[in-house]
């Protein structure tokens, strides 16, 4: 798996999402932007990105993911 289908997989399964993926091999670095994060806290919009990984993490295509999340009102105070 590289950054570009890590990037796709979450872009196409997170509602009104976007993503920056870097990495390479099986481990990747994201920020995840989406307003699906409203009211969840940091744990609960982890466990929501890692839901959607769970496929690539069991087969090894994804062995370590760092990640930022952030509501699009958090994103534009950066």
């Amino acid at each position: 798996m590289n950054a570009g289908e890590v990037k796709a997989l979450l872009e196409s399964s997170i509602n009104n999402c976007e993503v920056v993926a870097e990495g390479e091999g099986c481990n990747f670095q994201i920020v995840v932007v989406s307003s699906e994060f409203e009211g969840l806290s940091t744990v609960k919009r982890q466990q929501l990105v890692y839901s959607h990984l769970q496929e690539a993490i069991s087969s090894g295509a994804i062995h370590a993911v760092t990640m930022k999340t952030y509501t699009p009102e958090q994103f534009s105070k950066l």
